[in-house]
């Protein structure tokens, strides 16, 4: 069975934010999409979140910072923690007391950060391939063609594709309507404007001495795992955030189970939906 998304408006701290959703009562997961251009809910999570509508209410929130279809001109000057901020803003918003996060890339360190200051109210979370999360780990990775395609992304359709082609494999995935959808969403008025200028908070943030200490997940991200549980999805055949890099994070969250998605790439739930629905359901069933 698969349920259609819902593409809804809320107003949250005064941000009017669109997000995605499918299911009605059933427990809630809010699912954080990445970090390229154009991202947003239904693009970045939309197909795993079809699966999933029949057994729980999904809800994905574009992000601040020229996402989706959220006012792009909303103020986000401390990048990731911003978004952390209007995450926890849409939470509250949508009057949602206890929750289960999802995050993908960059929205999976959201998702944890937003763990690490709500703990009473997350009841589990998912994570899915993030170097995000492996640079607070102080895991470095080598350059790849793949983060060279999301970084110069020069506002083209032709840009858009490569974007794409750097996080799916299956290119079936990769239609027509994805790719002008996201266009769309990256070249509204504003929006590259605020992506760019997310990017560079983004980057302030990593070398402020405060907030760099903040970002610092050595220590926090292990206990995280130890008192809520968590699994990290990652695909094998990921050309961004690589396969080596998710093992090196395997190594240093012992109570993080790990579940590797064979052909997969960056979006494994794009990829591979009803293996990911699996998986989800399988970790979220009382």
């Amino acid at each position: 069975m698969t349920s259609r998304l819902r593409s809804r408006f809320v107003v949250a701290n005064g941000v009017r934010t669109h997000y995605s959703e499918v299911g009605d009562d059933g427990p809630v997961i809010v699912a954080l999409h990445g970090g390229g251009a154009g991202s947003s809910g239904a693009s970045g999570i939309g197909l795993l979140m079809e699966k999933l509508g029949d057994d729980f209410r999904v809800i994905a929130p574009d992000s601040i910072g020229g996402f989706g279809l959220t006012d792009p001109h909303a103020p986000a000057p401390h990048g990731l923690f911003s978004r952390v901020e209007h995450t926890a803003d849409v939470i509250d918003a949508l009057c949602l007391p206890k929750v289960t996060m999802f995050g993908n890339s960059q929205g999976a360190w959201a998702a944890a950060q937003y763990a690490l200051l709500n703990p009473d109210r997350v009841e589990k979370i998912i994570l899915v391939s993030s170097l995000t999360i492996a640079a607070s780990l102080g895991i470095r990775q080598r350059s790849t063609e793949a983060g060279k395609a999301l970084s110069e992304y020069d506002g083209s359709r032709e840009g858009m594709r490569r974007i794409l082609e750097a996080l799916i494999i299956d290119r079936a995935r990769i239609t027509d309507r994805l790719i002008d959808e996201r266009q769309a969403a990256a070249t509204r008025p504003g929006a590259l404007e605020a992506f760019r200028s997310f990017g560079r908070a983004v980057a302030a943030t990593r070398t402020h001495p405060l907030f760099a200490l903040q970002s610092d997940m050595t220590k926090s991200m292990p206990a995280l795992t130890q008192a809520i549980p968590t699994i990290f999805i990652w695909g094998d055949s990921d050309t961004f955030a690589l396969p080596e890099t998710g093992r090196e994070i395997e190594k240093r969250l012992p109570d993080c189970k790990f579940h590797w998605i064979a052909g997969a790439g960056h979006q494994a739930q794009t990829d591979k939906p009803d293996e990911c629905a699996r998986i989800v359901r399988d970790f979220l069933r009382p």
